[in-house]
């Protein structure tokens, strides 16, 4: 039986497969917590992909938006993706 993240990322692969053709663009957006070593980390994730990077600082300073558009070959390789960031970044909000 599959957990519910499990499934939900089985569930997201069938979208993308269903609402885009592959290879294509992807856009990621994450929020963290605004912590220089978070934001490293999140970047040293998509380090060498190509990713074209917007930050953006919320008004009060405590959270950072990132958004990375990259170039993926299928649905898997964006859940490989978040799955990562997932793992490696405490405190992250995947949009």
């Amino acid at each position: 039986m599959k957990t519910e993240q499990e499934q939900f990322y089985t569930n997201l692969i069938q979208r993308l497969k269903e609402s885009s053709d592959w290879p294509n663009e992807y856009i990621f957006k994450f929020i963290i917590p605004t912590d220089q070593s978070k934001l490293e980390k999140l970047l040293g994730i998509f380090d060498n992909t190509g990713a074209i990077i917007n930050t953006k600082t919320s008004s009060k300073g405590k959270f950072t938006s990132v958004s990375l558009k990259l170039y993926l070959h299928n649905p898997e390789e964006v859940v490989e993706k978040y799955i990562i960031v997932g793992n490696e970044i405490e405190g992250v909000i995947s949009l």
